[in-house]
């Protein structure tokens, strides 16, 4: 069924995406219309941009609370947004803590529950929202004194309410189980453990259990710990004078509570004294996710930061240098990329890309040697000059948005820059030389400091990845971060305990033999939420060997696939498309037709092979190689207390079975979760019914 359900994955999300592009008008220009450009040709670099910095003025509460106003009367529309600068703290078991506070700030406050905070929003056609750092509201000029009276209240006056902290624990823990099998997601999970360490706030991600585990009261100590005026920068954009904006901020802000807010010193993380490889192991992956990072001693106000920026911008910051050379050149991706992040606690140096597994090793000697290759090589004066006017290109364009000057003002004022720190940037930016660039690479870009990071299959990439480890062993990490000896990953299973005997113990598990041969045609109903439209899948089997799995939302169908017992057919009716099986296709279709197939393993020539005991999500399974007579392989890991079946995994994807219910005297799963690539679907049993007595006219796809 997992297979099936991959091909159904696909099709959802292409229905999905047509419907929401069918709702588009294209505004593209016919043929012909635009000259022919010849893109072997790259453009010259044109003059540095003359640039007038928007103004701006400032005011400071007796609270604390500082405040920023850019004028701009071309909308009568005024914007706010509120900064909260607190150095974060470690939250150990309560990882997620400071995201759910600021979440419950917007869940309604003393004076109005979070359904009526929504209508007054609403009411001035305003947006107000929150996060663990701030809050942001915007409406028309009109309703300014309102807007400013439901900030203010949503920011001193939170209702801190349980249900709405279950509501919001719920979505998160929804949200972690969605992404826990994305490469992209585990990379950046276990790439922030290894360049910060986990005591660092920067190296903690939350998890299902740190996240269950919070309290309103947790939530009320890191309000009142944090949320301060001292420590709070406003930025007010829009229809509004400083006059304006300081008797309404004074009136609606002036009360906030000045109180002392913790303050802790971490030490500077250290990067590894030579490369340290890591590796997550996805059995089932065709590319590997991979990310070359280190911590840096790297603050906002650095005198180096231009310098650097170039820098990082020629080796990777855009469509240069590693793009160039991994994409353009050796095509071994879609894009490769630098970043060269400054931050008061630890900045941070990193490429990422995802490429095929057979190239995961050359692709990681690209990445170092073009490291290496802007440390030892003087860039040439062409090449400087393209990067810097992009880059001056790209700080006019910024300038466009109001907002942006109010950013310069308040990162003015947060780190200490100097007061002609913009207005000098582009004269800065132009006086940056080769020389400058070699010396901030051999300052910032480490090629033998730094952690590599590997989220791919490693049966075929481990061997790869052992030339850049300086003769030490790879590091192996789990999806969740616990690191773990690969060799002990997978245990022994007990002696004289067989693949077949598992395969049994499934069987009594599900109902037994005699209960599961009873039951002669099944029909489920089923749907997933995928891009905001419910999909629903209609799957009909019937013995010996009939399938057929309808896939639509309403009255309209996206796809049809089933096997009538000689015959097997996909259609599509959204793209005309009517397809006859064949080939490796239509074996693969048989054997998923086939009504328990796990009784008649042996006289369908399918091997088992008990392989040990791995730990899926803390539950102990059985992981059992099956492999059919046309060589296609799945690995199935079955809970060793219950028996039942709980993942599946092989070149679909990974498949996962849980809530189990009995109907007619057989277990069958009501959830199942599918991943493939970066994409996951929940599939939702809605019902399953047994001996209906289905037609054979209904297998038969015409």
């Amino acid at each position: 069924m997992k297979k099936i359900i991959a091909i159904a994955l696909t099709t959802a999300l292409f229905a999905a995406s047509y419907i929401g592009s069918a709702q588009v008008k294209s505004d593209k220009k016919p043929a012909g219309s635009q000259p022919s450009l010849d893109r072997s040709i790259k453009p010259l670099p044109g003059p540095a941009p003359v640039i007038n910095i928007g103004k701006y003025e400032s005011f400071e509460l007796e609270n604390g609370l500082k405040v920023f106003v850019v004028e701009n009367r071309k909308i009568p529309r005024v914007s706010y947004s509120l900064t909260i600068d607190y150095t974060p703290l470690p939250e150990g078991e309560q990882a997620g803590l400071a995201d759910i506070t600021g979440q419950m700030l917007r869940k309604g406050t003393t004076n109005l529950p979070k359904d009526q905070l929504d209508e007054e929003v609403d009411f001035i056609g305003a947006s107000l929202s929150t996060s663990a750092t701030g809050l942001y509201a915007s409406a028309l000029k009109k309703h300014n004194n309102r807007l400013l009276e439901l900030m203010a209240d949503v920011l001193m006056n939170p209702a801190f309410q349980d249900v709405e902290l279950d509501k919001i624990k719920t979505q998160t823990i929804s949200g972690l189980e969605a992404s826990k099998n994305e490469p992209s997601a585990i990379s950046e999970r276990i790439g922030k453990q290894l360049v910060y360490g986990q005591s660092h706030p920067y190296g903690e991600s939350m998890t299902e259990k740190s996240v269950t585990g919070i309290t309103i009261d947790q939530c009320k100590a890191f309000y009142q710990g944090f949320f301060r005026p001292q420590i709070a920068y406003m930025a007010i954009v829009g229809d509004i004078s400083v006059a304006e904006a300081k008797a309404l901020i004074t009136k609606h802000f002036s009360r906030w509570e000045r109180k002392d807010v913790p303050e802790i010193v971490f030490p500077m993380p250290e990067m590894p004294k030579n490369n340290v490889v890591a590796l997550v192991d996805r059995p089932d992956a065709v590319q590997t996710t991979l990310s070359i990072g280190y911590p840096l001693d790297y603050k906002p106000g650095n005198p180096d930061i231009i310098k650097a920026r170039v820098t990082n911008t020629i080796l990777g910051g855009g469509t240069f240098r590693l793009y160039n050379n991994l994409r353009e050149d050796k095509a071994y991706t879609y894009g490769a990329y630098s970043r060269l992040s400054a931050d008061k606690l630890a900045g941070q140096f990193s490429v990422s890309t995802e490429i095929r597994n057979s190239v995961t090793d050359s692709a990681i000697n690209e990445v170092m040697f073009e490291m290496k290759r802007i440390r030892e090589e003087m860039v040439p004066q062409q090449e400087l000059d393209l990067v810097k006017n992009y880059l001056s290109g790209a700080f006019a364009l910024s300038l466009e948005e109001p907002q942006t000057v109010a950013n310069f003002a308040i990162n003015t004022a947060r780190y200490g820059l100097p007061s002609d720190y913009y207005m000098n940037y582009l004269k800065n930016l132009a006086s940056v030389t080769a020389a400058d660039v070699k010396e901030m690479a051999v300052k910032y870009i480490k090629p033998e400091n730094a952690y590599i990071l590997a989220v791919g299959k490693a049966s075929e990439i481990a061997g790869k990845l052992e030339r850049f480890t300086g003769g030490k062993p790879i590091r192996y990490f789990d999806f969740e971060g616990k690191e773990y000896d690969p060799s002990k990953k997978v245990k022994p299973a007990p002696a004289g305990l067989t693949a077949a005997d598992v395969n049994k113990a499934y069987i009594n598990a599900i109902g037994g033999e005699k209960a599961m041969l009873k039951i002669k045609d099944i029909t489920m109903m089923a749907s997933t939420s995928m891009q905001g439209m419910t999909i629903g899948f209609d799957i009909y089997r019937k013995a010996p060997d009939r399938y057929m799995m309808k896939i639509g939302a309403g009255d309209m169908v996206f796809q049809q696939m089933g096997y009538d017992g000689t015959t097997a057919k996909m259609i599509s009716p959204m793209g005309g498309e009517n397809k006859t099986l064949e080939g490796k296709e239509l074996e693969d279709m048989k054997f998923e037709a086939i009504m328990n197939s796990e009784l008649q393993y042996e006289k369908l020539g399918i091997g088992l092979k008990l392989e040990g005991i791995e730990e899926i999500n803390g539950t102990e399974t059985y992981r059992v190689l099956i492999t059919f007579p046309n060589g296609r392989e799945t690995t199935r890991f079955f809970d060793t207390m219950s028996g039942l079946l709980l993942r599946e995994t092989g070149e679909q994807g990974i498949s996962e079975f849980s809530d189990y219910r009995e109907v007619n005297g057989v277990k069958f799963p009501f959830m199942i979760s599918q991943q493939m690539g970066p994409q996951t679907m929940k599939l939702s049993v809605l019902s399953v019914k047994v001996n209906t007595k289905l037609k054979d006219e209904l297998f038969i796809l015409k």
